[in-house]
């Protein structure tokens, strides 16, 4: 009964890892690092890393070049095939956007980032 959750738990932890290794080498300029952490369905619409770098410079800005950001909940497909994990992330100029990384299992039992959804947050009540 406790191995379904440890896994879970473990698999949570290996988005977090990924995700994260893959925020530091936007952060570094390192276009090879952050495209090995692509889902194959990715790679085959951006068939090399510079037009994948383009893609999230253009397109994901907070997440190419984010202030701070935390980990929030994460949620694994019964099966354990995928896993979703919310990213709260401080963008440039300081605008506030939540993350959602959808994370696909790989035949060799690893992750891989099939995509992100970006959500701007609702500007403080003032």
């Amino acid at each position: 009964m406790l191995m379904p959750t440890l896994a879970r738990a473990d698999d949570a932890a290996d988005a977090r890892i990924i995700i994260e290794s893959q925020i530091d080498a936007f952060l570094s300029d390192d276009a090879t690092t952050a495209y090995s952490y692509a889902a194959p369905a990715i790679k085959q619409l951006y068939p090399d890393e510079s037009r994948f770098f383009d893609m999230v410079k253009r397109g994901y800005q907070p997440v190419y070049r984010p202030g701070n950001f935390a980990f929030g909940r994460s949620k694994a497909a019964a099966d354990g095939t995928s896993i979703v994990q919310e990213v709260i992330i401080q963008g440039p100029g300081g605008q506030d956007w939540t993350a959602l990384y959808s994370l696909e299992r790989q035949p060799d039992g690893s992750f891989k980032i099939n995509g992100v959804q970006m959500i701007k947050a609702a500007a403080p009540q003032t």
